[in-house]
């Protein structure tokens, strides 16, 4: 860890490999009146709007909503089925059935989907215009880095992973209450460094607002993330026989109230996820390499945290631009993928860090339990 000191507050950085940008957005962080303690940025850290993914900030009083992120709820989910080994043919089969049932892309159901949380929608307007929507959203994985895996565990286990978040209801809830933060910091002539940091008082009505439709934003990402898993362990018992043993269903985008160093605090986790000590985890690396399930280590440094990947090393116009799908393409040998065209490069092996530098820069957060090798990819 190396820790940076030339700001109002420290920042400690697990990240040996950080683009100028980000470095930067973390130094605006740690200049924030608000801030608590220092800043903590990630292995996996790259240059997001206003608070670099892969950061970790703690508040006293304020609450930032592009420091949570756009894609609110955005997570992890993974389940351990009871199969030791599976056929290509079955794979091939199963990946069948799940693009029948999860809608990719920006596809939606035809038909609404069930989910007892629709009933306990809070009375907020971006949250009631979404409903609808979001009925035919659940379920599905949507685009960019969100895809669907199937592993084979160094347990001897077959897993199946999945990552996604809370479709449109993050979206325009971030949009609409960075909007207001905006305009709360322009009226006041707050002096920040990037617009992109405007926040609200949590004690403020659109601060407790915002928390509220965040937190049912959570709820909503983990019941997609639910529904996806119970669908695709469908298809892989309709093949196979095979059935969900144990799962992990985690959030990576989301501020909570916390208690370190003896205060409470708004903990910030933009692309990070928790770790406290025995906490299970899922870091994914590329569609191309490893990902792990984690233990927490607990360590305070961090606010208990730990990367949520392995971060991008290009962004996707760029991995676009620049990759060489055929080589792309040779690194995803013995893999099931969709790596295609050039339009997927986006997403491949090459736009990302290596993930396992990222898990040696953060021994300290977490310990691997299991590592998982791909073998079938569904991409967003």
């Amino acid at each position: 860890m190396q820790i940076i000191t030339s700001e109002r507050i420290p920042i400690k950085l697990w990240a040996s490999d950080i683009d100028a940008a980000a470095l930067q957005q973390a130094r605006n962080l740690a200049n924030l009146p608000f801030a608590f303690r220092w800043v903590a940025v990630m292995p996996d850290a790259h240059t997001g709007y206003g608070m670099p993914i892969g950061g970790v900030l703690a508040t006293d009083g304020m609450v930032i909503p592009n420091a949570v992120g756009v894609d609110i709820g955005c997570g992890m989910a993974a389940v351990r089925t009871s199969l030791t080994r599976i056929s290509i043919d079955e794979l091939q089969e199963i990946l069948t059935i799940i693009r029948s049932e999860v809608p990719v892309g920006f596809k939606h159901h035809p038909h609404p989907q069930p989910w007892d949380g629709f009933d306990r929608a809070p009375d907020i307007p971006i949250i009631q215009q979404e409903l609808y929507s979001a009925r035919h959203q659940l379920g599905t994985l949507g685009g960019g880095n969100h895809f669907i895996e199937i592993q084979q565990g160094d347990d001897g286990f077959i897993w199946l992973m999945i990552h996604s978040g809370s479709r449109n209801f993050g979206l325009k809830t971030a949009s609409e209450y960075h909007r207001l933060a905006r305009n709360l910091c322009a009226r006041g002539r707050v002096n920040l460094p990037d617009p992109d940091l405007s926040f609200l008082p949590v004690d403020s009505s659109d601060g407790r607002e915002y928390l509220k439709a965040m937190n049912y934003c959570l709820d909503f990402a983990r019941a997609n993330r639910a529904l996806m898993v119970e669908r695709c362990l469908g298809a892989i018992t309709a093949v196979t026989g095979g059935t969900g043993t144990q799962s992990v269903n985690i959030h990576h985008n989301y501020a909570a109230v916390e208690t370190h160093f003896g205060h409470e605090v708004l903990v910030h986790r933009k692309g990070a996820t928790s770790a406290r000590k025995g906490q299970a985890g899922i870091i994914p690396g590329s569609m191309g390499s490893s990902s792990y399930i984690t233990e927490g280590l607990g360590c305070e440094e961090s606010f208990t945290s730990s990367s949520h990947g392995a971060g991008r090393r290009m962004g996707r116009n760029e991995a676009s631009r620049k990759l060489d799908l055929e080589r792309e393409q040779q690194k995803m040998k013995g893999i099931i993928h969709g790596l295609r065209s050039k339009h997927d490069l986006d997403e491949a092996p090459g736009a990302y860090k290596d993930i396992d530098e990222v898990m040696a820069q953060q021994k300290d957060l977490v310990k691997i339990v299991v590592k998982l090798r791909p073998l079938a990819v569904i991409k967003g």
